[in-house]
């Protein structure tokens, strides 16, 4: 399948741009980290109130509280970055002798306002940021090398959630339902098409799509299958929601051989599951399912997939994430092209049915799958 996206194909970009890209890359983690404190600090809203007036670094110090050395670094590199643009004007009481009146660019609004780019941020910064100097060792040794500054007892980021400190496990769940919550309302439609009577939600998380689904068809009963630690979770919620009983659950994890799949399903929903896993464990899942589930039940699978893309940002933030799944989450899954997560899940024995693509903002897919005859 041809990718749309022409800059993989073509390298159009000046030499001059293109050396300037490369500067970017090298000083990475310290513009990123110039940008956390811009934003933590209050200095990019209050930049952003200003509006087409713009402010000045003495004004921004006063106003902050952060010394002038400390406004002024971070403004010089934010202008480096194109988070910041000077409007041209000076302060009168700095003169010719001051940087001028600072304004939001355009950069800087998006990561001020977007709230793609806020969850993107935050979670590198409180979940990626510090193991990510482990990349390298977790390509080398195929585990997530990275996943120590959370403690060395784990041996994924799955088991480490429900212990997260409150900041880290926030950035964490924002993230991850950012993602998916956005495309439930168009799902729900597809899934419930052919109105399954018991749904089984495999990586069922904090319970949001069993809710979501047992306040849209009034009938369902969603078994989900997940992780001791979510589904204590995912219990309270359905507890609290008042759909304790049609809500219930099966704790374990799926890959080992102990996590029996009950029988009974007519509709399997895996939200984005699949891709906390390689693509020899898809196949090993997806033989469980083969083996739990007759002809007739649809297996829902959706994943936002990083070949069927609109946009070069989008394409983007899918491939920065699979470095995640290297150093932090697992260190052998990441997020897919459709050909190759189809081929893993028709190795298990499935066919794919249908696939309904651009589903929410973030472009998600939907495969819907069943059994071969």
């Amino acid at each position: 399948m041809k990718i749309e996206i022409e800059n993989y194909y073509k390298d159009k970009i000046r030499a001059i741009d293109a050396k300037v890209k490369a500067q970017e890359i090298a000083f990475s983690p310290m513009t990123f980290q110039a940008i956390r404190a811009l934003i933590e600090l209050g200095l990019l809203q209050k930049i952003s109130d200003a509006g087409d007036n713009g402010i000045s670094i003495r004004q921004l110090s006063k106003a902050s509280g952060v010394s002038e050395y400390g406004v002024g670094v971070l403004a010089e590199m934010a202008l480096g970055m194109g988070v910041l643009k000077l409007n041209g004007r000076e302060d009168p009481e700095e003169g010719k002798s001051g940087l001028g009146m600072l304004v939001l660019g355009k950069i800087g609004f998006f990561l001020l306002e977007d709230d793609l780019t806020k969850a993107n941020f935050y979670f590198t910064n409180d979940i990626c940021y510090k193991g990510a100097f482990d990349l390298m060792d977790s390509i080398k040794n195929g585990k997530p090398e990275g996943l120590k500054v959370f403690g060395d007892q784990w041996t994924t980021v799955y088991e480490a959630l429900s212990t997260l400190p409150d900041r880290e496990k926030k950035s964490w769940f924002d993230f991850d339902h950012f993602y998916s919550d956005v495309a439930f309302p168009e799902a729900l439609p597809i899934v419930y098409k052919n109105k399954p009577k018991r749904l089984f939600d495999i990586g069922g998380n904090t319970g949001k799509w069993a809710i979501t689904s047992c306040k849209y068809d009034p009938d369902v009963h969603v078994s989900i299958v997940d992780l001791p630690g979510q589904t204590a979770v995912a219990m309270k919620n359905a507890k609290d929601a008042g759909f304790a009983d049609r809500i219930d659950f099966v704790s374990g994890n799926v890959l080992d051989e102990s996590t029996k799949l009950p029988e009974g399903a007519n509709a399997v929903w895996m939200s984005q599951f699949l891709d906390c896993f390689s693509l020899h464990q898809i196949t090993k899942i997806l033989t469980k399912i083969y083996n739990s589930v007759d002809e007739n039940c649809d297996i829902y699978v959706m994943e936002p997939l990083w070949d069927m893309q609109k946009f070069e940002g989008a394409a983007f933030s899918l491939q920065a994430t699979s470095l995640y799944f290297t150093c932090i989450a697992n260190g052998n899954s990441k997020m897919y092209r459709y050909g190759e997560l189809v081929d893993a899940i028709e190795k298990a024995g499935f066919h794919l049915v249908t696939a309904h693509h651009n589903l929410g903002t973030n472009c998600y897919s939907i495969l819907n799958f069943r059994k071969n005859k």
